[in-house]
């Protein structure tokens, strides 16, 4: 977030660079909120500089937890255009950072149980297992990958499902990931029989997720590409050592070349 005291020389004012660096961001990002009608400049200088003044902090801050909070450039104008009173706006501010810190509380302690039950063997419980987490914060990403009707089958299927079912099926991932990082950690090669044997088992897992249809050769591949490039599920492996994401992407690539069409 925009920090007040960063820049502007205790005139309450800020160069468009001073800004940028203040908030994190890029003096391109500012400027292109300010084409958009989101951040405009609260003045100009002779020298055709943009500077931005204390109203300006207080609005990009809104905007930059909007972004955070997942809310698209469109949304973020429609929202700041409702808000007359920056009070009232800062007071939603802070109503949706307490939201958001109650969800992240949640979420850790979570992790905690899974952790402490996974290490004494202790049955999972799907609602422990899952408290804090919205399934379907990935809508749009999945739609935007795989299509509507993918994102619509696979939340039909995940709601379906019943509590020991959904424990099983994580249960099956968590073996799957512990397994691929002892393959890795002994130095095993990808194509490796027995690593070839850990990712028929993750083609499997991957298969009933599917509602029992068979992923080809791109999806499965582009699969294993996207637990490399995308943090939030390359964590699920990289846990079990560092590296062990890229040696799933690049064993589940071998499996598709060998197997699938």
């Amino acid at each position: 977030m925009v920090r007040a005291g960063s820049g502007g020389k205790g005139r309450g004012e800020w160069s468009i660079q001073e800004l940028a660096k203040a908030a994190g961001t890029t003096s391109r990002t500012l400027r292109h909120y300010g084409e958009l009608g989101l951040l405009p400049p609260s003045r100009i200088g002779t020298n055709g500089y943009r500077y931005y003044d204390q109203d300006s902090l207080v609005r990009l801050q809104r905007i930059l937890l909007l972004r955070e909070l997942g809310l698209g450039l469109p949304v973020i104008a429609e929202v700041l255009a409702g808000e007359q009173d920056a009070a009232a706006a800062l007071r939603a501010h802070l109503d949706l950072l307490r939201q958001e810190q109650d969800r992240i509380a949640r979420l850790i302690a979570s992790v905690h149980t899974t952790l402490r039950k996974t290490e004494a063997g202790e049955p999972l419980m799907a609602d422990e297992v899952f408290d804090g987490f919205d399934h379907t914060q990935y809508k749009d990403e999945v739609i935007e990958r795989w299509g509507k009707d993918a994102y619509e089958q696979g939340d039909r299927w995940w709601r379906s499902l019943g509590e020991a079912e959904k424990q099983e099926f994580l249960r099956t991932q968590i073996d799957i990931a512990a397994d691929y990082g002892k393959a890795h950690r002994a130095g095993l090669a990808p194509g490796s029989a027995e690593v070839l044997a850990i990712t028929q088992r993750h083609y499997d897992w991957v298969t009933i997720g599917w509602q029992g249809k068979c992923p080809n050769r791109d999806y499965f591949t582009n699969l294993g590409e996207m637990y490399v490039a995308d943090p939030r599920f390359g964590v699920n492996y990289d846990k079990h050592g560092p590296g062990t994401a890229e040696f799933v992407r690049d064993a589940m690539r071998a499996y598709a070349e060998t197997h699938l069409s």
